[in-house]
């Protein structure tokens, strides 16, 4: 994959909407562009949260910070990922959910650092109807629904769930 400017300017152009219509810096350390390296170095909320998200995005630390609970990530990141994940690619999951498989599960059971994709796909199949219940229900709601069944099934071997408890302990 080569870089040319185009794909920087699409790139920036598009971590500029995401950032532009975020919040202020939260209490768990790291603004807009989340956790990692980038959090580190830049720490003032606003514009210039484009420039934590480029950085988390081409040192590519921030998915290796998440799984290991450095860089300002932890074990609540990862349930804050898998919720906002769920949520922001809803339509796809139901799909995928209702099938039991799909990269976007594959996805998800990798960023809940669950063993394998397969069991994940079976085990969203089979709570579908507590996952979406209706075409009305809140994105949040399917979030919490997702994280829910992953949580509750310890044959799924959710690592990056299971770390909060053991943190909590």
């Amino acid at each position: 994959m080569s870089i040319s400017v185009k794909n920087v300017a699409m790139y920036l152009s598009a971590s500029a909407l995401v950032l532009a219509s975020s919040g202020n810096a939260r209490a768990d350390g790291y603004a807009a562009a989340g956790c990692g390296l980038g959090s580190m170095i830049i720490t003032q909320d606003g514009f210039v949260q484009i420039f934590a998200a480029t950085t988390n995005g081409t040192s590519y630390n921030q998915t290796f910070a998440i799984s290991s609970g450095t860089s300002n990530c932890d074990a609540k990141t990862v349930k804050r990922s898998v919720a906002s994940y769920s949520e922001a690619n809803r339509e796809t999951l139901a799909r995928e959910a209702a099938r039991g498989e799909g990269e976007t599960v594959t996805a998800l059971s990798k960023l809940a650092e669950c063993k394998d994709a397969a069991s994940v796909g079976a085990a969203l199949q089979a709570s579908y109807a507590e996952i979406f219940p209706s075409a009305g229900t809140s994105d949040k709601s399917v979030g919490a629904a997702v994280l829910r069944t992953l949580e509750q099934s310890e044959a799924l071997e959710c690592k990056g769930l299971a770390r909060e408890a053991a943190e909590k302990a």
